[in-house]
Formats: structure tokens, sequence, C-alpha cells
């Protein structure tokens, strides 16, 4: 209903927060160091800590289901890529290694996919892979971001270029 609207930061570089599966932290991305990376806080916005401390920006955390991982995309080698780590920031690991950009990484409900936007093929697609960043393959043909995953796994809804920015649906 909108009310009980309460500040957990106090930095104007806070965005793209993202709760845990148990509800007791949220990840978010921050500039307030000169630089975005990620962080994490407990739900009430207590215990703020850095997870990323890299020269390239590293935005849009995602959780897995199972709360152990974290997938966001980074700048760090000079182009976008997805990358996933542990919770609390160590085993950073890249997942994907294209000259493209590569973004807004989303798990499937089972935790076994990461679907993604990528534009390696010259425009915005969709693309899905295995969470170990093996089997990536093209779903759309159409410009397409910012996929979101049903809770039964079935369908990505995602928004498409196609006739103006439209939301589209696929299985």
């Amino acid at each position: 209903d909108g009310s009980g609207q309460t500040r957990l930061t106090s930095n104007p570089g806070d965005s793209f927060p993202a709760w845990s599966p148990n509800g007791a932290s949220i990840a978010f991305q921050s500039g307030r160091d000169g630089n975005q990376e990620i962080y994490v806080m407990n739900a009430d916005g207590s215990n703020q800590t850095r997870l990323t401390s890299d020269l390239g920006h590293d935005y849009a955390p995602a959780w897995s289901p199972d709360g152990a991982s974290i997938a966001f995309y980074s700048q760090r080698d000079g182009n976008s890529e997805i990358y996933v780590m542990n919770a609390d920031g160590s085993g950073q690991t890249r997942l994907t290694s294209n000259p493209a950009e590569e973004a807004f990484p989303a798990w499937s409900p089972n935790g076994a996919s990461i679907a993604f936007t990528s534009n390696r093929d010259g425009t915005s697609q969709i693309y899905v892979m295995n969470a170990d960043g093996s089997g990536q393959t093209r779903l759309t043909n159409n410009s397409a971001t910012g996929p979101a995953w049903s809770p039964d796994g079935t369908k990505i809804a995602f928004s498409s270029n196609r006739n103006g920015w439209e939301i589209y649906v696929m299985n």
C-alpha cells in the first residue's frame, strides 16, 4: 500500500536492490567509493558490506534461488560480462567471455540456468546458459532485454523494441 517507506542507505549512488531468497539480506550496487561495486546489507540496512572491489564497474546483483551465490555484470574486462560469486563476495568467476556487452543476469527458479542480455550478434538479445556458464543459447531474434523468469521456470518475460518498447513472454 506504499506505507512504511524507510531509507536503508544514505548514499546517492545506491541502486538495483535485490532481496536474498530468505529475506534476511539485500544486495545492491553503489558508486559510494567512486566506482560502481556490489554491496550486501541486512534487511534493516545494517552491516553494509562491500563484496566487489575492481577498477571496472559492477552492476545489477541477482541472488541465486538458494541464496548461496550472486550473479552480476561487470566491466572489469573492458566490456560487460556476466560474473557469479559466493554470497560473501568470494569466488568471483566470469561466466561469459565475448567481445560484446552482456548484462542483467536473472537466475531460473531452480538455480540451474541464468538468462541474460547480450549484443554479441549486433543487437540486444536474450540468452540463457547453465549456471556454470556453459551451454550459452540465444532465445530471441529481435531486439530484447531484461529477462525475468516465471515462478515455475517455464516462461521468461522480457522487453523488446520490435514495435516500440513492449513486454513479451516466451517459453
